[in-house]
Parts: structure tokens; sequence; C-alpha cells
């Protein structure tokens, strides 16, 4: 009935359309939206209506008490893990895809299907098998551990978009380059990179996000002074329930939404880029 109607009242599929789109994402998205109004209760305690507003607990993040510093610690820490292990997985990653792309090797689809697996492999596995190997190498409990486990598993992020930026991109391009002299680092840098610019950036925020987001990996390898907000959050959450986390949480979710933002203006960059190619 709905497929007939559609056709004869193309509007009426349309507002069909926007409803039910409306109300899945209306489903997805209302449990992150209701903790951003708690972060702003006066009251200690989790209740709508709440009883007034209150930035009590934003000055509990960013104040001088014992338990301020172990958030601005743990805010700490994770922007010297995210951005040092993003740096590490950009560069892997960008090399990784560029040799993929341009290999003949018949096992090439093989070797990229190794790089991203550890987007499927449980992230306790991973966790297990990092521990086993950095015990070892004496990793355990540093932040040189963390970063290279967080590297390892944020660049996959990085090798599929730069992967899917290089599968539009004109080697012609390379070869006019190589032909007025320029060197391969040279033309790397000056013809390369600037076109897959929009796919590196890409996969550099998806990999930022996901190391500020892990808690698992980093339970297995972090003593209490490499504490990231991610345990922080979940050892307030088991100890005691401190509105804290909501303002520590609508921080997070500000900053997700901004670089998820900027994604899609680099999306809409790299088609304008590959549209203007052809």
């Amino acid at each position: 009935m709905t497929p007939v109607l559609g056709k004869r009242f193309p509007a009426f599929s349309t507002m069909a359309l926007w409803i039910v789109s409306s109300l899945i994402m209306s489903f997805l998205i209302m449990p992150i939206v209701v903790i951003i109004p708690l972060s702003f209760n006066s009251a200690p305690y989790f209740t709508y209506p709440m009883p007034g507003l209150s930035l009590r607990w934003y000055a509990e993040i960013f104040g001088e008490s014992s338990a301020s510093v172990m958030w601005q610690r743990g805010i700490q820490n994770s922007f010297i893990i995210g951005i040092s292990s993003t740096v590490v997985a950009t560069v892997l990653g960008t090399l990784a895809a560029l040799g993929l792309s341009q290999s003949n090797w018949r096992l090439k689809n093989m070797v990229f299907a190794v790089l991203v697996s550890p987007l499927v492999v449980p992230a306790i596995v991973s966790g297990l098998g990092f521990f086993y190997v950095f015990a070892k190498l004496k990793l355990v409990g540093t932040f040189w551990g963390l970063i290279l486990a967080h590297a390892a598993l944020g660049a996959p992020f990085v090798v599929i978009t730069v992967s899917a930026t290089l599968k539009g991109f004109n080697q012609t391009l390379l070869r006019a380059a190589e032909v007025h002299g320029a060197s391969p680092a040279r033309a790397f840098w000056e013809v390369t990179l600037p076109l897959i610019s929009p796919g590196v950036i890409s996969g550099t925020i998806f990999a930022f996000v996901w190391s500020w987001d892990e808690i698992v990996v980093t339970l297995f390898l972090a003593t209490p002074p490499q504490h990231t907000v991610p345990i922080r959050m979940w050892s307030g959450v088991r100890e005691s329930f401190n509105p804290t986390i909501t303002a520590v949480a609508t921080l997070l979710i500000v900053m997700a939404i901004v670089l998820m933002l900027l994604v899609d203006q680099l999306n809409r960059r790299s088609l304008r880029f590959k549209n203007a190619s052809l």
C-alpha cells in the first residue's frame, strides 16, 4: 500500500521518510542529548525537572581541589597520548595506503585486510595481546606503550580514508611532475599530498577521536599516572556517581560534534576536487 501511495503521491512518500528518519534519529540521539542539561544541574543528583542551574560541575573540573587535579591530569594525558599516537598513526597509515595503491602485488588485498583488522578484533583481545608483548618490552605503565598501542589501533582509520581518496587520484599528474624534473619526494609534497589531504585529515581526526575515547586497551597498559579521561569517568561511575561526569561528557560531546563537522567539510572539499578532476 505504501509504495503505491508513494508513486501516486510523492509528497506523502517524502513526508513519511522524514517522519521515520526523525523518529530513528531522536531514538539514537536522545540518550546523549539528555546528559547536556544535567551538567548544569544545581543539585548533586540526577533528576528531572532540575531544581536550578549552576556551573558548579564545570568548576569541579577546572578548580584546584584534589578531584579537579585528577580530572585535569586525565585531560592532559588524553591530549598527550591522543596527539602523539595520531601523528604516528597518520604517518604510518598514509605511507601504507600509498604503498598499497601503487602496488600490483597480488596479495595486496590480504595485506590491506590485515592492516584494518584491528577494527574488527575485540578490544579486550587487543588489550591482552599488547599487554603480553609490552610486558616483555617493559612498556606497560609508560606513555610510550600507550602511544604505540593507540597508534597501531588508530592507523586503520587513516589507511581506509586515504585509500578511498587515492581511488580517484589521477596518476598522470605524477608522471607530469616527473617529466618536468620533480623528484619523487617533491612530487609527493607538491602534488600527491595536497590532493589527498582531505582523506589524510579525516583519518587523522578519526584516529584522534578513537584514541581519546579508548578505554579497554588503556586499562591493560596504564597505571594511575597515565590514566586518561575515559578511565577517570569509568572510575567515577564505578565508585561514586559524581555529577562532574556529566560536565566532562558534555565537553566530549561538543568536541566530537566540532570534529565531525570538520570531517563533513573535508568530505565536501574532497568531492569538489574529485568533480573538478573529472
